[in-house]
């Protein structure tokens, strides 16, 4: 299961890539979630080192979908946030997925599609807080 569950999330993030890394894909996805972060504070989200998360970076903030901004009550720390671009972007991803989990879906019998319903409330109950 966690393997059909891992090759279709992958699937969707490839198809709605628009020219980004999943290392990229997932850094403004997380800012995005998380609101302005450090560069210290997005790469322990990403789990990843501080030299790998500056490069992601600044490839994001080269395609205008990050930027970099002092943090108003220390001028000292710089936090990276989404543009508006970057949010426009992350939009259409988001659209361009559902419609790729739509079309795989509807190829799918009435009654498999009752049954992964069925199975999507089971598995619910296993991601939730314990």
């Amino acid at each position: 299961m966690r393997l059909v569950v891992t090759r279709l999330s992958r699937q969707l993030r490839q198809r709605a890539a628009f020219d980004l890394t999943s290392s990229q894909t997932s850094a403004l996805a997380a800012v995005a979630r998380t609101g302005p972060l450090t560069l210290g504070e997005l790469a322990a989200v990403e789990h990843v080192q501080p030299p790998s998360i500056t490069a992601v970076v600044s490839r994001l903030e080269e395609k205008g979908l990050l930027a970099r901004r002092q943090d108003s009550a220390d001028r000292r720390v710089v936090r990276v946030e989404v543009t508006m671009e970057g949010f426009k972007l992350l939009a259409r991803s988001r659209r361009r997925k559902d419609a790729e989990l739509d079309r795989r879906l509807s190829s799918l019998t009435e009654s498999e599609r009752s049954t992964l319903a069925a199975a999507a409330s089971i598995l619910e109950r296993l991601v939730e807080p314990e």
